[in-house]
């Protein structure tokens, strides 16, 4: 965030107040597939929330189709069953969707980037670690040398078969042209999104259990899913407008969830305009030399309060006030305390989770200190919506109350992007979502910090109360 910049209009968050206690008995929840409806702590877009094992179902076949310079390692059987999984998706999806028999990828090449120098129609695979489609010559090729494990080794199995059921999303780009609105002109970002929605309704097909060859559950298997999109983001400060924008974190999830939620039509139809007119992807500031990170000290809290307090004013109750120690420690290092509507903080403990994150170490595998300035300042906002919610006779420690404060915590950044005291930057939204997706988060936790198994509901709170305002906090959450 950007300390500073002069004073902004008082611009209040409206309905607030929705969140009273006349809605806290629907739980949400069900499984009746309608994501506009079936949204709480109880469903995964209308997908029960599920744990079990993710990766190859046990009685998995052995795929068919021909993999040129395969290895037959782990990864290698990893890629080649979800390339085959893939194709049965697209091969079900573009006639019941699009009107038009599905056409098989011409090549499949698997490469080891530290040795191999295999070609494809668009050049060398010589120390290229990554995973790509060609539509030069129709093929789909990928680093089973360092790509495929440290993604496999950190995150999972179903890591591996993101990534190429997102590069697959490519070959269907270009097998539906206009149909998918790609042409010559269209921004690589625009691809990317539209790639990442279709990745996310093949990912929908697979949590339906309607694949033979992987099985995800909606809860720890689609949180590693998240985890992975988000290491392979942007780097912040990239503009969407750059040649190769692939889209923040927050992008980048936001696409994946479209296509899980709605499905590869409304993927389809994702152009330049509506994609350009919601991504959050942009360069830095002129003058925030801080690279959007600013010391979290007292300081910053005293313009967070000020902060939450213009931004919530609309819900006609006394806001918290922000204590460094205080009366209660029940979720450190930030603590709603019902008796004396505080939120007691570490001040301490939150500027070590503000520090940057070290992008390097993060890549590599290692530990990347903290988690960003905005980090801190979403887990002590989460506090102090709890307080909010309470003033209004909300329930603070019901099944939905962590995914509607997370949802008031989207509502708030929002308020936020614009000039003004406390101002948010470039990477921001991405760093409250590498705190969602810790087992430790506070933004979607109730007052006790209990917090949803789904980290694709976390991350989806956040981002709808970011994207459409706080009465949708109360009406999805209740």
């Amino acid at each position: 965030m950007i300390p500073g910049g002069g004073r902004r209009a008082l611009v209040a968050l409206l309905a607030v107040a929705a969140v009273a206690v006349s809605g806290c008995n629907d739980k949400g929840g069900g499984a009746s597939g309608d994501p506009g409806k079936d949204t709480g702590a109880g469903s995964v877009a209308g997908l029960p929330v599920t744990h079990f094992e993710s990766g190859l179902k046990p009685d998995a076949p052995t795929p068919s189709i021909d993999v040129k310079n395969a290895d037959g390692g782990e990864d290698d059987k990893l890629a080649t069953a979800a390339i085959d999984d893939v194709q049965t998706y697209w091969n079900e999806h573009l006639p019941a969707d699009f009107g038009q028999q599905f056409e098989p990828v011409k090549s499949l090449l698997s490469y080891d980037s530290q040795t191999d120098t295999e070609k494809t129609g668009c050049g060398s695979v010589k120390k290229l670690v990554n995973a790509f489609y060609c539509s030069v010559d129709d093929s789909v090729a990928w680093d089973r040398g360092v790509l495929l494990p440290m993604l496999r080794q950190r995150f999972g199995p179903m890591s591996v078969v993101v990534v190429l059921a997102h590069e697959f999303g490519h070959a269907v780009q270009y097998r539906l042209g206009d149909k998918a609105n790609m042409t010559k002109s269209t921004p690589t970002v625009v691809k990317e999104q539209q790639a990442d929605c279709f990745a996310g309704g093949y990912f929908r097909w697979v949590a339906e259990n309607k694949s033979k060859y992987y099985q995800v559950s909606t809860s720890e298997g689609l949180n590693q899913v998240m985890a992975a999109m988000f290491l392979i983001r942007d780097q912040a400060g990239t503009s969407g407008a750059d040649r190769g924008a692939h889209g923040t974190a927050f992008d980048r999830t936001f696409a994946f969830q479209t296509g899980f939620e709605k499905g590869p039509k409304e993927c389809a139809a994702m152009n330049t305009e509506n994609v350009k007119a919601r991504l959050t992807e942009r360069p830095f500031d002129k003058g925030d030399t801080g690279k959007g990170d600013a010391k979290f000290n007292d300081q910053a809290v005293e313009l967070l309060k000020k902060s939450l307090d213009e931004a919530f004013k609309g819900a006609g109750v006394a806001g918290p006030e922000i204590t460094d120690g205080g009366s209660c420690q029940t979720t450190p290092p930030a603590s709603y305390c019902p008796n004396d509507n505080t939120v007691a903080i570490d001040l301490s403990k939150l500027s070590q989770l503000a520090q940057p994150i070290d992008r390097e170490a993060e890549m590599k595998g290692e530990d990347p200190g903290g988690m960003g300035d905005f980090a801190a300042f979403s887990e002590v906002a989460s506090r102090y919506a709890l307080g909010i919610q309470k003033g209004v006779g909300a329930s603070i420690d019901n099944a939905n109350a962590g995914l509607r404060t997370a949802c008031l915590v989207g509502a708030w950044a929002a308020f936020t992007n614009r000039p003004g005291d406390l101002r948010l930057s470039a990477g921001d939204l991405d760093e409250a979502i590498a705190d969602l997706l810790q087992p430790e988060s506070l933004i979607s936790a109730d007052v006790n910090g209990k917090r949803p198994d789904s980290g694709f509901d976390r991350v989806e709170s956040l981002r709808r109360g970011y994207l459409e305002g706080s009465s949708v906090c109360s009406k999805q959450y209740a």
